[in-house]
């Protein structure tokens, strides 16, 4: 008689219906445990405490960019990336049932999802636009207060799952809009095929620090598909660096860069090696 593995217990940031719980669908399918957060540390905390196997958060859009809360919280907590999902973000404007688009004055959602849709808002100047903590959870909001006026940005399933009323449909700037899911664990292990690392990286304050930095990869053949700079807390102006590079740490060339990388840098992270995601085309 064979064990049965275990159910995963995926923490994600959001309500039922948001797109995080389509990313952890996307990489789990159903055999998985959904755990809602409310903040984005929360679901980092729940993977620390032991109560999620797994958490599956955003790192980035490809119309707004990166997400910078959970980038710093990669560098406050010890967690590691095991997998990444890239999935379509097709968003609606929700209402109650019985509103039309003249009974409109107010807009909730993520500030994302509001930044995604920056054209489509823009056609009805007269709309307030209020952040909100998750698209699915602004969903739920208007569905409670039931008022014609207001109105949410979010996917057409989290309008199916609160009983709500699809106003407009692919209302994002770019149609081509995709969001990028990093899995999360709290102990590495060896990835199948893994083909990508994910570091962070602080230069040195001299004079051609980031270029020997990068140098490190660059004499080793070793390709950087990303490169970004954020400010680091509590020391203005300085800098830490984010890049995604082709390789793993069990590679020698990798390990080599990085352990060099080491040496020319004055901190230097692993955020983990994993499988590169393909983007998830919408049937």
């Amino acid at each position: 008689m064979t064990s049965r593995r275990p159910r995963a217990k995926v923490a994600y940031q959001g309500e039922r219906g948001a797109y995080s719980e389509d990313a952890v669908a996307a990489v789990f399918g159903e055999t998985v445990d959904p755990i809602p957060c409310l903040e984005f540390r929360d679901a980092f905390d729940a993977v620390d405490s032991g109560a999620a196997t797994h958490a599956v958060l955003p790192v980035e859009n490809s119309i707004e960019g990166t997400v910078a809360q959970v980038n710093d919280l990669l560098l406050e907590h010890d967690l590691t990336v095991t997998g990444e999902a890239i999935i379509p973000i097709d968003h609606c404007l929700i209402a109650n049932p019985g509103a039309a688009l003249a009974d409109i004055r107010v807009v909730y959602s993520h500030p994302q999802a509001l930044g995604q849709c920056r054209k489509f808002l823009a056609r009805h100047p007269k709309w307030k636009t209020v952040p909100a903590y998750d698209t699915a959870g602004s969903v739920k909001l208007i569905q409670e207060r039931g008022r014609k006026e207001e109105s949410a940005i979010a996917s057409h399933r989290s309008s199916t799952l609160y009983g709500m009323y699809v106003l407009a449909e692919g209302i994002q700037t770019e149609h081509e809009n995709h969001t990028r899911f990093f899995v999360l664990e709290k102990h590495p292990r060896k990835i199948p095929d893994a083909d990508k690392t994910s570091i962070a990286f602080v230069a040195k304050n001299v004079p051609g620090s980031l270029h020997a930095c990068l140098g490190e990869f660059a004499k080793r053949g070793i390709n950087l598909t990303k490169l970004e700079s954020r400010p680091r807390r509590a020391r203005p102006w300085n800098y830490v660096f984010f890049a995604d590079l082709e390789g793993t740490m069990d590679e020698p060339l990798c390990r080599d860069a990085v352990g060099a990388l080491v040496t020319t840098a004055g901190f230097v992270k692993v955020i983990g090696s994993y499988r590169r995601a393909r983007i998830q085309v919408p049937s």
